[in-house]
């Protein structure tokens, strides 16, 4: 078995250099492509009053169809100049004007068929050769309009073939003034600004897919970062209600003095799938926690040390105001550890986002469930607000979302900002209690 030998690197850049020229001009040549009308949101037409944005997004047609009425008049100025009539005239002054228009449909199948023009009209205008004043001014904007339709390689590709179409033509064309050069260096200048404008096109356009694609990963990065920081806060929470399951199951059959031994395997039972839970957890829990993730040395936070916050953020420049309405009342740990850690967000918020502004908290404690609002005003110090990562809006709507809750951010008339949530205490606990297994145990 014979083995092929590795194509050097100039056979592959002459095979891709070739496969670009056939995938450029020579496939799919008479493919009806129509020029689509330009966007309303560009920089030029969006600064335009309404009326005329609808026939501004028509221009790039306006100016191929004056171009073409240009081409004609020169046309024909010219076949008078020279004495042409006739059909020669016609050929001369009246057809250049078709591939113009062919650009706006069938951009390829213009451009060969102002190629294939060019002998025609040079013979018939009796002038300059191989393109008379018609003819150029016809080839040139073609090509331009056929480079701005396509990719920057074409207009290199035409320029090319152009070159050498005229040089061979320039052959018979003995007597006549020669504009191969004029069209060689007309041409050059013009593809090139436009294939600069291509690139810069193509470049914009892949910028603005990659920070879309960059968004939405640091969307979901940052949605994730959160959602595990919730995952480890509420780890404290799940892990104390499953010990103290663990612990009374184990000491319950102690209570009742002569326990059936079903009794005594039930307690047994639930105090191993506690510890199992326990375990899961603390499994789960390493998967997800961070390397320089330190396991907290206190209880998590609940309502009831909001003053101790609202002192601390004192103390950083913020004054606040605390409103409670309501029976105060015990809540879940999950909802206590939630709600504190959405009024820390808020006020860590307005510290970077409004130096300088006053901040009011309102805790509701109705019969469906706790409400909070944290409202600051407009910032009034001379210290710069700062950006910020953007994770405290995502962080405290999935704490909402995750008690079935639901929660607004938004500015206010004054220029300040404002948090609104509402967290059903009472759905939790009903979900907690159908929470149950298909025989009826919990």
């Amino acid at each position: 078995m014979t083995e092929t030998k590795p194509r050097s690197p100039e056979f592959r850049l002459a095979a891709d250099a070739i496969g670009g020229l056939r995938q450029d001009l020579f496939h799919d040549v008479l493919a009806y492509r129509p020029l689509d009308p330009l966007g309303t949101g560009g920089p030029v037409i969006r600064r335009l009053p309404k009326r005329l944005r609808a026939r501004a997004v028509w221009s790039p047609h306006v100016a191929v169809g004056a171009l073409a009425l240009l081409t004609v008049l020169t046309g024909l100025v010219a076949a008078d100049s020279d004495g042409v009539y006739g059909v020669s005239a016609v050929v001369s002054g009246l057809l250049p004007a078709v591939p113009l228009l062919m650009t706006l449909v069938r951009p390829v199948a213009a451009f060969w068929a102002s190629m294939a023009l060019t002998p025609v009209a040079a013979v018939a205008s009796h002038g300059d050769w191989p393109w008379g004043p018609s003819m150029f001014l016809c080839h040139l904007g073609v090509m331009v309009v056929v480079a701005a339709r396509t990719r920057a390689r074409t207009a290199a590709w035409m320029w090319v073939i152009t070159m050498f179409a005229g040089s061979f033509l320039d052959k018979f064309g003995s007597g006549y003034s020669s504009t191969i050069a004029g069209m060689g260096v007309t041409s050059a200048f013009a593809l090139l600004i436009v294939a600069m404008v291509q690139v810069r096109r193509e470049a914009q356009r892949e910028v603005t897919v990659q920070r879309t694609v960059t968004a939405v990963e640091r969307d979901r990065r940052t949605l994730l970062e959160e959602r595990t920081t919730i995952a480890r806060e509420l780890h404290d929470v799940v892990a104390h209600h499953m010990s103290v399951v663990a612990i009374q199951a184990e000491a319950a059959p102690y209570r009742v003095e002569n326990p059936p031994p079903e009794l005594e395997q039930a307690f047994l039972t639930i105090r191993e799938n506690a510890v199992a839970a326990l375990t899961e957890l603390r499994r789960v829990l390493g998967v997800v926690r961070a390397e320089d993730y330190e396991a907290p040395d206190a209880p998590q936070p609940t309502l009831a040390e909001l003053d101790r916050l609202l002192a601390n953020v004192g103390d950083a420049g913020l004054q606040t105001e605390k409103t409670i309405t309501g029976a105060v009342r015990e809540l879940p740990q999950g909802v206590e550890l939630s709600a504190y850690r959405i009024v820390q967000e808020a006020l860590s918020n307005t510290l970077r986002h409004a130096p300088g502004a006053t901040a009011k908290v309102e805790i509701g404690y109705v019969l469906g469930g706790l409400g909070l609002r944290v409202v600051n005003g407009p910032p009034t110090g001379l210290v710069k607000p700062s950006p910020g990562a953007g994770h405290g809006i995502t962080g405290m709507r999935e704490r909402v979302a995750m008690l079935d809750g639901e929660m607004t951010a938004q500015s206010t008339a004054d220029g300040g900002y404002e948090i609104a949530a509402f967290i059903p205490v009472q759905a939790v606990r009903e979900r907690a209690e159908n929470e149950t297994l298909p025989d009826g145990t919990a």
